[in-house]
């Protein structure tokens, strides 16, 4: 197994406000505990206490970590994460529709708070990637996540995403596009794809992370996602999050500072109210960190 040592942020964000969360990190291993299956990238050494390192030097209190596909339906490194965390993270998992009801129990008292789909292909095989699980399944377990008050998150491009909205719009819970829906940022912030996948937040059942990196690789600045970020913004700050996706799988030198990456948000939003919302304010509501008795 190919490993290699996640970039640690060191550029110290500005004025982050308490309660800050970063909705879309990683976690790996420990290794020779937790090994993942085949991957196409080397695996990160990003073990539990690696990723507080990083959530502490940037200021963030909270962090929401999404199983990555080479753990396919393995949780068992996300809920090792998660009490190695002790209540300032959350999880959102992978599941088939055989998993059972007292895994479920297990996983939501473990702090998960909704399951993971892919729709993308990987580009080295052109194929569903690894140990992921497609929207199709959503339909099936559906009913059992709404019964514990989980949400979904659907990797898509931007061009995909209102036929896949369409098609699970009646499932009743909130469904979270990752990586900003992925658009083509050559296509401008008028192109067709983009503006369809603005209009789904009219239905205010929709929300996207906020994460720079996995649509443009011109970091630190990122300036040709501005227009695009501030429409986002516009639209519906009551449903964005931000997200980093440390610890940037596949990326290697060109993996981005997490502190720089909240600088360019911050900077870019400027308002501390919209900073703080999104910030703070949405993650507590939508992964439940705001809730009585919640993990």
């Amino acid at each position: 197994m190919d490993t290699i040592e996640p970039r640690m942020p060191v550029h110290t964000a500005r004025g982050v406000p308490a309660g800050a969360c970063d909705v879309h990190s990683h976690v790996f291993g420990p290794l020779d505990t937790f090994p993942p299956g085949p991957a196409t990238y080397a695996i990160p050494l990003a073990a539990p206490g690696v990723y507080q390192k990083m959530l502490d030097s940037v200021g963030l209190d909270r962090g929401v970590l999404v199983q990555p596909a080479p753990y396919g339906t393995d949780t068992r490194a996300l809920v090792n994460a998660l009490g190695e965390l002790a209540g300032r993270a959350r999880g959102i998992a992978v599941a088939d529709a055989g998993i059972s009801d007292a895994s479920l129990d297990a996983l939501h008292r473990a702090g998960v708070r909704g399951l993971r789909f892919i729709e993308m292909l990987d580009p080295s095989s052109g194929k569903r990637y690894a140990g992921s699980i497609g929207v199709d399944t959503l339909r099936q377990l559906a009913p059992r996540m709404r019964e514990r008050g989980w949400h979904a998150h659907i990797w898509a491009k931007a061009q995909d995403c209102p036929g896949v909205f369409e098609s699970i719009r009646d499932l009743d819970m909130p469904i979270v596009f990752d990586h900003m829906g992925q658009f083509d940022v050559a296509a401008g912030v008028e192109g067709v794809a983009f503006q369809r996948f603005l209009s789904l937040f009219e239905s205010g059942q929709v929300w996207t992370k906020l994460s720079l990196c996995r649509v443009s690789r011109q970091s630190p600045a990122y300036d040709e996602l501005q227009p695009f970020h501030q429409a986002l913004v516009n639209k519906r700050p009551d449903r964005l999050l931000w997200g980093s996706d440390w610890p940037f799988v596949r990326m290697a030198e060109q993996s981005p500072d997490v502190g720089q990456l909240l600088d360019v948000f911050m900077n870019w939003v400027g308002d501390d109210a919209l900073i703080r919302q999104i910030l703070v304010d949405n993650p507590a509501h939508l992964f439940g960190f705001d809730s009585e008795g919640s993990v």
